[in-house]
């Protein structure tokens, strides 16, 4: 996971690692040679036009997969092939791979970490630079706050020559390579501002023994409402519906972020940190979520009950799980809205947590239809699992 950033945010769209890597084609940054399979045969078939070694990579929008044992390293085709197989039956912390990037093995002599990311409380674009590539930038952070050269951007006057000479001598690169490393940057940055990211990394960039500068894993993050600007990216988009369950489908329609997991606990949630730490609860209570659905902010009674018809629809979901913090989202609204789900698509096990603005009002609401309302996230998560597994 990036700095700050989730694949469940609303209004993003984040990025396949080959996709990613077709748009830094575009700018010019140097990335290995490889291409995308979605079955065994065709990753030994792109492997036929490489050079040994190779490395097989899931295609999952999601961190740790190298922990997970999504990325292989193969010296032979049949290597290849196995390894695209073995892989392409995964699934990844809930998301089933559905594709491999075959690419060469750089021979890497130095890792760094360079990313872009949109600093909304500063008004800002922070310049992320750090010598500790491959490792998330949050667990740099967290062990080596030291290590992260932090430069903020003016969005007005751009990015400018002193932060790449200032990036450069804190990653402590050879005075060789300052051209191609400069290069590289302001390519970077040109595809932030004009694909309207939200963040563009690399980590890591390699160095490698012949001194090249390679993009080894892209990551970028779209702002969606600029889609209708960027052809290429609205086909990434039209390909994934394509691949969409019909409940997903739907909460595309609704203008839900929704993504459908393989448990039996549904979870509803408003705001994405929020609901993804809601799964954390449920998955540390010893049940499974059954999927990830953020109902964003200031949610009306509508956009409540469409979303919970989705969980209600859904054969595998035995509970559901309301964790509802309101701000600029109505408790009562939020009742509502749960109420009329209920009533029009047929009951299941409901377990709701909701605090803040007209709680009394929703409360009220609710405990009239016989749902009791708790206070406490944690008992929350634990009856809702405790009752999934009666």
């Amino acid at each position: 996971m990036t700095l700050k950033f989730s694949i469940f945010r609303g209004s993003l769209m984040n990025l396949y690692e080959y996709e990613g890597r077709l748009l830094f084609k575009k700018y010019r940054i140097p990335v290995p040679s490889g291409g995308v399979a979605s079955s065994p045969r065709e990753a030994k078939k792109i492997a036929e036009k490489l050079k040994s070694p190779y490395v097989i990579k899931a295609q999952v929008l999601v961190g740790g997969r190298g922990k997970a044992g999504g990325v292989q390293f193969a010296e032979s085709l049949e290597e290849v092939e196995k390894a695209a197989e073995k892989i392409l039956d995964m699934t990844i912390k809930g998301f089933k791979v559905e594709k491999v990037l075959v690419a060469e093995k750089v021979d890497i002599e130095r890792e760094s970490y360079v990313g872009f990311i949109l600093n909304r409380g500063d008004r800002t674009i922070d310049f992320l630079t750090s010598p500790l590539g491959g490792v998330d930038i949050e667990e740099i952070v967290r062990q080596y706050p030291e290590s992260l050269l932090r430069q903020q951007i003016d969005p007005l006057l751009g990015l400018q020559e002193f932060m790449v000479r200032k990036s450069f001598k804190h990653l402590n690169l050879s005075k060789e390579i300052y051209k191609d490393f400069r290069a590289l940057i302001f390519s970077l940055y040109r595809l932030f501002i004009e694909y309207d990211c939200e963040l563009a990394e690399i980590n890591p960039l390699a160095l490698s023994k012949e001194k090249m500068l390679v993009a080894i894993d892209s990551k970028v993050t779209i702002d969606d409402n600029s889609l209708y600007k960027h052809p290429d990216l609205l086909e990434f988009k039209n390909r994934r519906v394509e691949s969409m369950s019909e409940i997903e489908r739907k909460a595309e329609l609704y203008g839900l972020n929704y993504v459908e997991l393989e448990g039996y606990v549904g979870v509803l949630g408003n705001g994405a940190g929020l609901t993804m730490a809601t799964m954390d609860l449920v998955s540390y209570y010893g049940g499974e979520p059954a999927n990830f659905l953020d109902i964003g902010g200031g949610a009306t009674r509508e956009k409540v009950g469409s979303a919970l018809s989705l969980l209600l629809e859904n054969r595998k979901i035995k509970v559901i799980f309301i964790n509802i913090l309101g701000g600029i989202t109505r408790c009562d609204e939020v009742a509502e809205g749960i109420v009329s789900a209920l009533k029009k698509y047929g009951a299941k096990p409901v377990v709701v947590r909701m605090i803040g603005t007209r709680e009394k009002e929703g409360r009220r609401i609710l405990e009239k239809h016989d749902i009791h309302v708790l206070d406490s996230m944690e008992e929350a998560a634990k009856i809702a699992v405790e009752l999934a597994k009666r």
